[in-house]
C-alpha cells in the first residue's frame, strides 16, 4: 500500500524509516502538512499519515478519499482534528498512537516549570551579554510545595510520580476517572477550583475534547491562587490564552510555559525567523518575561519517536491484514 505521510521532518522520516523494516510499505514523505493545496499528492494513496496541526474537517477528507485514501493515520495520540463523523459516513478508517513514552512530555513539562522558576531563559541572556548579576531571578525551592496536575493519564501520572517522589510536593490532581497508582502515591484527588486555589503550581495534561476546551478560562484564572504557575504541554486549547494574557497582566498568574498554542497551526514545525508574525496574542505572550513558549516538542525525545514510528507503521500492517487493534482505532461516540 501506498502511504504518504504528510508534515515530515527528518526526524519523521528516520524513525519510520527505521520503523519500516524491509520497506514493508511505500512511504511518500511529504514536507507539507495536509491541506486543500497539498490534497493532491496523497492521490493514489491508500493511506495519508498526519500530524497535529493537520485539520481534516469533512470536505479535505472527501478530497482524500476521491483520491483513493481509505486510512487516516494520526502520528498522535490526540484526535480533535479530525471529523470523525465524516470520516465514518465515507466509511474511512482514522488509528492514532494511543500511548508512546510518557516520559518524553512529563519531562519536558519539569523543565518548563525548573526554566520558569529558575529564570533560567533570563539567566542565561544575561551571560550572552555578560552580566552575571543576579537581581530578578530569585526563584523558590519546589520541595514542600503544592502542584495541581489536571488530567492523571499516562503523561499525568509520571509528572505526579516526579513531582511528589522526586521533587518532595504535595500533588493534588483532577480527573474524572481517578488513577489508583496516584492515590497509592499519595496523590489527592480535588475539586478543579480547590485544586486551583491551592496549587502553587497548575500543570495540564488532558485531552482536548468538548469538555476540556478552555478548561481553564478566565473565571478558573479568577480562582487560581495569586502569583501560581501555569503550564500547558496538553493541547493548546485547554488554555484560554487570552484570559490568560490578562491574568499575567493583572499580577494574577505569576508565570506561564506552553509547549502548545491554540493558534499554534501554521506557525509551529516552521522556520518563520525572516517572516513578520501576524499573530498579535502570540507576539505579546513571546515578550513577557514571564512566559516560556516552546514550539509542541515535549514529544521529541529518541524514545517518544521510536514509539510513534512502530506504533505508526504496525496501524498500516494491521490496516492491510484487516486486523485492526480496538486501543488504536479511533471512531465516533
Amino acid at each position: 500500500m501506498k502511504i504518504t505521510v504528510f508534515g515530515t521532518h527528518e526526524y519523521d522520516r528516520a524513525s519510520l524509516g527505521a520503523a519500516n523494516v524491509g520497506g514493508l510499505h511505500m512511504l511518500n514523505f511529504v514536507t507539507q502538512g495536509l491541506n486543500f493545496s497539498t490534497a493532491p499528492l496523497a492521490r493514489g494513496s491508500g493511506a495519508v499519515c498526519i500530524f497535529v496541526n493537520d485539520r481534516l474537517d469533512a470536505a479535505l477528507l472527501e478530497a482524500v478519499h476521491a483520491g483513493g485514501t481509505r486510512l487516516v493515520a494520526l502520528r498522535s495520540t490526540g484526535y480533535d482534528n479530525v471529523d470523525l463523523n465524516a470520516a465514518q459516513k465515507l466509511g474511512m478508517t482514522v488509528l492514532r498512537v494511543p500511548a508512546y513514552s510518557p516520559h518524553a512530555v512529563a519531562e519536558h513539562a519539569i523543565a518548563l516549570i525548573l526554566a520558569l522558576n529558575r529564570k533560567i531563559h533570563l539567566a542565561h541572556a544575561r551571560v550572552q551579554r555578560q552580566n552575571f548579576t543576579l537581581e530578578g531571578l530569585v526563584g523558590f525551592d519546589l520541595f514542600g510545595k503544592t502542584v495541581g496536575v489536571i488530567g492523571t493519564g499516562r503523561i499525568g501520572l509520571v509528572v505526579a510520580k516526579i513531582l511528589g517522589q522526586g521533587f518532595g510536593c504535595t500533588v493534588l490532581a483532577s480527573d474524572p476517572v481517578p488513577c489508583a497508582t496516584c492515590v497509592a502515591m499519595g496523590v489527592r484527588y480535588v475539586e478543579l477550583a480547590q485544586l486551583l486555589a491551592a496549587s502553587d503550581i497548575v500543570t495540564l495534561h488532558c485531552p482536548l475534547n468538548a469538555n476540556t476546551r478552555h478548561l481553564i478560562n478566565g473565571a478558573a484564572l479568577d480562582l487560581i491562587k495569586p502569583g501560581a504557575m501555569l503550564v500547558n504541554t496538553s493541547r493548546g486549547a485547554v488554555l484560554d490564552t487570552q484570559a490568560a494574557i490578562d491574568a499575567l497582566s493583572s499580577g494574577k498568574l505569576g508565570a506561564l510555559g506552553l509547549d502548545v498554542y491554540e493558534g499554534e497551526a501554521g506557525l509551529f514545525f516552521q522556520d518563520l525567523s525572516k517572516q513578520v508574525i501576524a499573530d498579535e496574542t502570540l507576539k505579546r505572550l513571546l515578550a513577557s518575561p514571564n512566559v516560556i513558549i516552546t514550539g509542541h516538542q515535549g514529544f521529541l525525545t529518541q524514545e517518544a519517536l521510536r514509539d510513534i514510528a512502530q506504533t505508526t507503521i504496525k496501524n498500516f500492517t494491521d490496516f492491510e491484514r484487516g486486523d485492526l487493534c480496538a486501543e488504536t482505532r479511533v471512531s465516533h461516540s
